[in-house]
């Protein structure tokens, strides 16, 4: 995996990858203005994403979460003053538990041995979308429209993908994850809404993306999204079994299409 880099999936449409979670941020390029796609986790971490755009464009930007979790959006105050949008849940969340999701992090990076971040959460004033929405936007960048879109209940109850039309490519946030076995452990948190996933899915299939950039990972194309939306349908359907005492936990465990610490995160 390299670290920060960027990578080029359509003309004027970038992705950077970093090694900090395997987290992938995006960028989209108008003639007027350009769209990051979620800001890293602390403010030293903002800066350095900050700092990598300006590397491809000096044009005014916009900036979009594509939900509450601190990976994707603690980062943002390099970024001010500008346009910050999100879904209206995603503001909600924020506003509820934003405080206490930072100080859990920095509890985490120091028991992990990084005090460096555990710092730079601790130096993090977390940002509040100004723009919200609650079904779909269209933002007009300059010879470019692009749309932020709800694709309806998955990783969390406000994920927001970014679809740029004129490409073929879709930022998925993590409604989309590429781990090594397609989706990981950490896919599935507290505020997942599993049984609704796959619909979330198939509203990023009918866009008709020619590239998928997930949340966490390399770029994917239709097949794998489909794919895993499939492997996510049978997990849900092992689930529902185990509910209905047709099927044992182990016997789930063993028909899953997927490694035991993914299908123990689901089935559990």
């Amino acid at each position: 995996m390299t670290d920060g880099r960027w990578t080029t999936v359509a003309d004027r449409v970038h992705a950077r990858r970093y090694g900090e979670l395997d987290l992938t941020v995006g960028l989209v390029v108008g003639d007027r203005r350009c769209l990051v796609i979620d800001t890293r986790g602390d403010v030293v971490q903002g800066a350095e994403l900050a700092a990598a755009v300006r590397e491809i464009t000096a044009l005014p930007w916009t900036v979009v979460y594509t939900h509450a979790h601190f990976d994707h959006c603690f980062g943002t105050t390099p970024f001010l003053p500008c346009d910050v949008w999100a879904h209206e849940g995603c503001a909600a969340e924020l506003a509820r538990s934003g405080e206490s999701a930072r100080q859990k992090r920095i509890a985490k990076y120091r028991a992990e041995g990084k005090p460096g971040i555990a710092a730079a959460l601790e130096d993090t004033v977390i940002t509040p979308p100004n723009r919200v929405l609650r079904a779909d936007a269209e933002l007009d960048l300059g010879g470019r429209s692009v749309r932020l879109v709800h694709p309806g209940l998955a990783h969390t109850d406000h994920d927001v993908v970014v679809h740029v039309p004129d490409v073929g490519v879709v930022f998925a946030g993590d409604t989309v994850e590429h781990g090594p076995h397609g989706w990981t452990a950490e896919s599935f948190s507290s505020d997942t809404h599993i049984t609704r996933w796959p619909g979330a899915l198939d509203a990023i299939l009918a866009l008709a993306p020619r590239v998928v950039v997930p949340g966490h990972g390399e770029p994917v194309d239709v097949a794998f999204v489909t794919k895993h939306r499939d492997g996510l349908v049978r997990l849900i359907g092992l689930k529902n079994a185990i509910a209905a005492g047709e099927i044992t936990h182990s016997d789930a465990l063993a028909h899953s299409p997927y490694p035991q610490e993914v299908s123990r995160a689901v089935l559990a």
